[in-house]
């Protein structure tokens, strides 16, 4: 029996098979849970489609997470569909390509606005929408990054942003625990997705990471996906408001050991 059989899980933010959203789902999947999956605007549709059939899921959705109409339609859709959900996963993130380079203080407001909306918010208005309609056990997972609490070179907005969204997961994590409903984060290491495409200097922060980390090992989309299914699942029963990170020790380094280079 796997750990989430019999719990519905919504998973919002799927763009391709390199995708985080893709390894939470194929582990939500092996591990028995029912699926719903979201994606970004009508281009993505022909991606999403063939992945969600690999994993046999036949509830799939385009959200567009910048209206809130969208959310709400999405939310009642699921309702309709499985009545009660157990999980759900904002696995998204977006900033203009512009404002990943360079210095910080050339943010635009207007790409500030945008990277918090996206990145951000949708997880507010996603909990808001979903709310009535979340079992008593249930679990809302964010995947954030290392960026939010140190500075990682041309991450710039994004990195504000990833620092918001660890606040609003602990400040969801208070609102939600009356109904038994864990909030937490799960902060990856570097993966080559979509998303890190657009970080200026991403291939050369990715070597570093692989060379300053303890373990030496590079994180994949499946790593996140079993550190999903360990949030999701009852054995995090008393585990929330937390950021967990999953980057083969990288966060615990100061400096790098220069004696073993």
């Amino acid at each position: 029996m796997g750990l989430l059989e019999g719990k519905t899980a919504l998973i919002f933010g799927l763009a391709n098979n390199r995708s985080i959203a893709w390894g939470v789902t194929q582990a939500f999947a092996r591990e028995g849970a029912t699926l719903g999956i979201s994606y970004a605007g009508e281009a993505l549709k022909r991606r999403v489609e063939p992945l969600a059939e690999k994993v046999g899921c036949d509830f799939v959705a385009e959200c567009d997470v910048s209206k809130d109409e969208d959310i709400e339609a999405v939310a009642k859709k699921a309702a309709e569909r499985f009545g009660k959900v157990d999980i759900l996963v904002h696995s998204i993130g977006f900033a203009d390509r512009n404002e990943l380079q360079g210095e910080y203080y050339n943010t635009s407001r207007k790409g500030f606005h945008l990277a918090m909306d996206i990145s951000v918010y949708s997880f507010v208005g996603l909990a808001r929408a979903f709310q009535p309609i979340l079992n008593p056990g249930g679990a809302l997972i964010s995947m954030t990054y290392y960026g939010s609490v140190k500075v990682a070179p041309n991450y710039n907005v994004m990195g504000v942003a990833k620092a918001a969204l660890e606040a609003s997961t602990r400040y969801l994590a208070n609102d939600f625990g009356p109904q038994g409903i864990r909030v937490n984060a799960i902060s990856a290491g570097p993966i080559r997705t979509l998303a890190s495409a657009g970080v200026s200097g991403f291939k050369s922060m990715h070597k570093a990471f692989v060379d300053m980390a303890p373990l030496h090992q590079p994180v994949g989309i499946e790593d996140v996906g079993n550190a999903a299914v360990f949030l999701a699942s009852d054995m995090s029963a008393r585990t929330t408001g937390e950021v967990l990170y999953v980057d083969s020790g990288y966060n615990i380094m100061g400096v790098p050991d220069v004696s073993k280079g």
